[in-house]
C-alpha cells in the first residue's frame, strides 16, 4: 500500500470538517490527515487533537487574493509532505469534498489509489450534490449524508486535479495543476456536499466573516445547483457518468486548456443505493 496523505484548509467549518476527518481517517488513516486553519482566532476542535494541525495567520478577506494565498499554502504543504515525510500520493480537497471509489469494486480509497499508475495527477469525476427540495428534508448531521441526499449534477467544476504524486502548483480551488493536463479515471468520484442543505448554505454564505465578506454571488451559484437537481429529471447513473467522462476527457474550456468542460450540458443523476453507507 502506498503512503497517502490528505490535506485541507478550513475556517469556521466544524460541520463538514468532522465528516472529512471521519471519512478520510477511515480510508487512509488518521495519522495521514493534515489540516490548516485559517486564522489565529481559530480553535482546533477536540476531534482533531490527534491529527496534524497548523494554525496560520488570517488570509486576506479579498476572495481572489485569499484563495491564491490558500492554494500557495496547500501546494507548499504538499511539497513538504513529498520531500520531507516520504508520501507517495497527496490528496488536496476542500472539507466538503469527498473522493470515493465506486462500492461495486469493494476497494478502499487507499487500495484503489495504490493500484493506479499516476505520472503527475489523476482526477475523479465531479458530482455536485444538492438538496432536492421536493423530495429531501433538512439535513440531519447525525446521519450519513448519502442516506439523506441522492441527487447530483455532473459538474466539470468538481472534476479536479485533487490527487497528485509530485510537487505541483495547484490553481485556485484545486481545479487544475499548472502545466499538466487532466487524467480522469473510471470508478472514482469527487462528491461535493456544499449544496446539501438550503438552510445551512444560506447561513454559511451570508456570514460576513467568510473570505470576501457577504457572498451573495457565491450563494446564488450554490442555489443554482439545488434548483438544477430539483427541476431536472435524473438520468441513468452508469450511462450518464460514462458520457460525462468522455466529454470531459476530450473537451476543454477555450480559455483554459487544462480544465474540462461539459459543453453546457446539464446532466442530473440519482446516486445508486450501493453508495448510501459510504459517508
Amino acid at each position: 500500500m502506498k503512503k497517502i496523505a490528505a490535506i485541507t484548509m478550513v475556517r469556521d467549518d466544524d460541520f463538514f470538517l468532522r465528516k472529512w476527518v471521519d471519512y478520510y481517517g477511515k480510508e487512509i488513516g488518521r495519522d495521514h490527515l493534515y489540516i490548516l486553519f485559517d486564522g489565529e482566532d481559530q480553535k482546533v476542535p477536540e476531534f482533531c487533537s490527534d491529527l496534524h494541525t497548523f494554525v496560520h495567520k488570517r488570509l486576506s478577506k479579498d476572495i481572489i487574493v485569499g484563495e491564491r494565498m490558500r492554494m500557495d499554502l496547500l501546494s507548499n504543504k504538499a511539497k513538504e509532505l513529498f520531500e520531507k515525510e516520504g508520501y507517495e500520493i497527496v490528496i488536496g480537497v476542500d472539507c466538503d469534498e469527498f473522493i470515493v471509489v465506486d462500492p461495486k469494486l469493494n476497494k478502499s480509497l487507499a487500495g484503489f489509489l495504490s493500484e493506479q499508475e499516476i505520472e503527475i495527477t489523476i482526477s475523479p469525476l465531479g458530482i455536485d450534490l444538492g438538496q432536492h427540495l421536493e423530495k429531501e428534508s433538512e439535513i440531519d448531521p447525525d446521519k450519513k449524508f448519502l442516506q439523506q441526499r441522492s441527487f447530483g449534477y455532473l459538474s466539470s467544476s468538481y472534476t479536479k486535479s485533487s490527487i497528485i504524486t509530485k510537487p505541483v502548483r495547484w490553481d485556485i480551488g484545486f481545479y487544475s495543476v499548472r502545466g499538466h493536463n487532466f487524467h480522469i479515471v473510471d470508478h472514482l468520484y469527487l462528491l461535493h456536499f456544499g449544496c446539501l442543505d438550503m438552510k445551512r448554505m444560506r447561513e454559511r454564505f451570508m456570514n460576513p466573516d467568510r473570505i470576501g465578506g457577504t457572498s451573495a454571488s457565491h450563494l446564488s451559484k450554490r442555489t443554482k445547483t439545488i434548483n438544477v437537481v430539483t427541476n431536472h429529471e435524473a438520468k441513468d447513473f452508469e450511462k450518464a457518468t460514462a458520457t460525462a467522462r468522455k466529454i470531459q476527457t476530450w473537451i476543454r474550456n477555450f480559455y483554459s486548456w487544462n480544465k474540462p468542460s461539459m459543453l453546457g450540458r446539464i446532466i442530473v443523476v440519482q446516486i445508486p443505493e450501493r453508495f448510501r453507507d459510504i459517508l
